[in-house]
């Protein structure tokens, strides 16, 4: 059996209990925004208005393991998680993948971070088919034309004790139904080109893992999708696995688009009515604004369970809720942009722009760090902010053995606070996006 210990920042004692919880915002909707109403200070801010282009920064291979810049812990690519659900095949499948990366600077002080990942399918020693992301017309253009690559912009450093962080979308092109169709009129699918097979080879939370990559699950019928924004909880966010993005995140707002999807795992709140409508009912373009919790969503594979706020209400875990629908369509002439706030012992996500049903409109959601018994994942930027009270082990089991991942969430830990905008999924998502106007705001004195 192998057991996994994360690592802790130095305890300092004597160890305060978890934050108290901020007064709760109950969901609404309005027209302005948070930053408009104040009691905030613009610190950084990038309008993209500067030459921008990721061919000034070189390609590089990364090999993964301890020595890795990228290497954090067994829900890696070559993470001890996947050799134990898939035995000795996950290495042979994992040989054929050659990894490799960007990493540059850019904005004022280098505030901000471009990661860029694609793979080297023929073994030339360059990455094919990669991701890009180059300033045109007062934009940020991130196109990523296989899902096998991914692209993020990030905080180069880690966010303040409170912050918000907001972004506006120009563009958007990763799924979701375009002229009523998930089947686009230039032969793409949900997004995805319609050339070669597209699955999430070599990473899966289980099954036959000695299968030819083309047998593996296929994403291109399943789902597209982009992250607005979020907010993840280690060091250096990057494009890893899909699995792995879902034990990392304290909050985001995504879109998760799926193909002709008729099941019960999604619903999408219609906020003039605040009844919840069958996934069907919507264009397949929503947000999922999503509070992390500790609880396991997956009884067979790592995730964190989720809280959603929206305007018909409160869901803990079950069908995922989109709050709004976006109207592609409308971009760029009417833009759309994501904040969120970390303030006064809670997180808040908000969204503004003209959605489906609605119209022009914000909406905001808040939760304190622990409301009702529920904590917000890894809440706590410093050790002397929680006292391990919602630690736990997860364990896996498979052809490879058992693994246990222990200490998931232990006292004396710490989670400095770090946004991400793109795709953080290397076997994932594809398309492109535009995006403009990345600011960071601390609150007034």
């Amino acid at each position: 059996m192998k057991t996994f210990t994360r690592g802790v920042a130095a305890l300092t004692l004597p160890l305060a209990l978890v934050a108290a919880p901020a007064a709760h915002a109950a969901p609404g909707s309005g027209t302005g925004t948070g930053a408009d109403a104040g009691g905030w200070r613009l610190v950084a801010a990038e309008p993209f208005n500067r030459h921008v282009d990721d061919r000034h920064a070189a390609w590089f291979r990364d090999d993964d393991g301890p020595a890795s810049p990228y290497n954090v812990d067994v829900y890696d690519n070559d993470g001890a998680f996947f050799e134990t659900v898939g035995g000795p095949a996950f290495r042979e499948q994992l040989a054929k993948v050659n990894t490799y990366r960007k990493s540059f600077s850019f904005g004022a002080r280098g505030w901000l971070t471009a990661e860029l990942a694609a793979r080297d399918e023929d073994g030339d020693g360059k990455p094919d088919a990669p991701p890009t992301l180059v300033t045109r017309d007062g934009v940020a253009r991130m196109d990523e034309p296989s899902h096998k690559g991914g692209v993020l912009v990030r905080s180069s450093r880690p966010l303040p004790a409170e912050y918000r962080v907001e972004m506006t979308l120009r563009g958007l092109d990763f799924g979701g139904q375009r002229g009523g169709s998930w089947d686009y009129p230039d032969g793409r699918i949900n997004g995805y080109s319609p050339e070669g097979c597209k699955t999430n080879h070599p990473w899966a939370s289980g099954g036959d893992f000695s299968r030819p990559e083309c047998s593996w699950f296929d994403v291109r019928t399943d789902a597209n999708g982009f992250y607005y924004l979020g907010i993840m909880d280690y060091a250096r966010p990057a494009p890893h696995n899909n699995v792995f993005i879902h034990t990392h995140r304290k909050v985001a707002m995504d879109s998760y688009n799926r193909y002709k999807y008729t099941g019960t795992g999604l619903r999408v709140c219609n906020p003039v009515t605040k009844q919840y409508e069958p996934y069907g009912a919507s264009t397949g373009n929503g947000v999922n604004a999503i509070f992390m919790t500790d609880d396991r969503r997956y009884a067979n594979q790592p995730g964190t369970e989720y809280l959603m706020e929206s305007e018909c209400g409160f869901a803990k875990g079950k069908a995922i809720v989109s709050q709004v629908d976006l109207r592609p369509e409308l971009l760029p002439a009417e833009p759309y942009t994501f904040a969120i706030e970390r303030r006064n012992g809670a997180y808040t996500m908000e969204m503004s722009g003209n959605f489906a049903h609605v119209g022009q409109a914000t909406f905001r959601y808040t939760r304190s760090f622990v409301q009702d018994g529920e904590p917000i994942w890894h809440y706590n930027q410093k050790a002397e902010d929680y006292d391990g009270r919602f630690n736990a082990e997860w364990t896996w089991s498979g052809p490879g053995g058992t693994l246990v991942d222990k200490d998931t969430w232990p006292a004396g830990s710490a989670y400095p606070d770090h946004f991400i905008i793109g795709d953080p999924h290397m076997n994932f998502y594809e398309g492109d996006a535009q995006i403009d106007d990345v600011r960071l705001f601390v609150p007034e004195k």
